[in-house]
């Protein structure tokens, strides 16, 4: 299930939302759109797939905003809990919101515990480069356990555009910029921690159709590959 949700977070850039193909470059932004990503683990075992929504679109000045669902399963098809978030595309930018990359498994498990989340949104430009550096993001989730905060943080930097590449998926071949970047979960309490690097694969037009997951020590541990694009 671990690794289920780092895939999803690896691959969180996966969003589609109108009127914009003039404002987004790499993102559809248009009501009814879906993106499927299949996962597997390192071995190349089906782990489970997640789908992005495009559910809503709405304008204000000259901001598109995007409302997101996005829906996790299993790799037996059960519907787990997933996460609503928004995406704004404005001057030429998609920007992610930080809520997104907020672990949905482990949240749910707190329960109705009372929780703060702050963070940073997760940029992409449409004019992308080789040798490129984007912008870090983060998020940072405090809760309230018995009198005691407790501090959840993923911080993702070291953005980069790595080359240009052609990929192709189930759901047709895509001429791509590969990003990469680091992850890194921190806890207290002793509830874990974790560091890991990723690249991602974005075509024009569809967003992220391929993912890699690295641990620290550069040894692959799981993909995601886009199985279906329906706009």
């Amino acid at each position: 299930m671990k690794k289920i949700i780092a895939i999803c977070i690896l691959s969180i850039v996966c969003i589609g939302a109108s009127r914009s193909q003039d404002c987004s470059k790499f993102y559809p932004f248009k009501e009814g759109v879906v993106s499927q990503l299949t996962m597997y683990n390192a071995k190349g075992k089906t782990q489970g797939m997640v789908e992005y929504h495009v559910n809503e679109v709405s304008n204000n000045g000259s901001a598109t905003i995007a409302t997101m669902i996005t829906k996790l399963f299993d790799k037996d098809g059960n519907e787990l809990k997933g996460t609503e978030y928004e995406a704004t595309c404005e001057g030429g930018v998609v920007s992610i919101d930080f809520k997104s990359l907020m672990n949905s498994s482990m949240m749910q498990a707190y329960g109705e515990m009372d929780y703060e989340v702050r963070g940073t949104n997760l940029d992409l430009p449409n004019n992308l480069s080789i040798g490129q550096e984007l912008k870090d993001a983060e998020i940072v989730i405090t809760m309230n356990m018995s009198g005691m905060n407790l501090e959840m943080s993923t911080l993702i930097t070291d953005r980069k555009v790595l080359d240009t590449e052609k990929v192709t998926t189930p759901a047709g071949t895509f001429s791509c910029y590969v990003l990469t970047q680091t992850t890194e979960v921190k806890s207290m309490g002793g509830l874990g921690g974790q560091k890991r690097s990723s690249k991602q694969w974005v075509a024009e037009g569809v967003g992220v159709v391929k993912t890699v997951d690295y641990n620290k020590k550069g040894k692959m541990q799981g993909s995601a590959i886009l199985t279906s694009f329906k706009d």
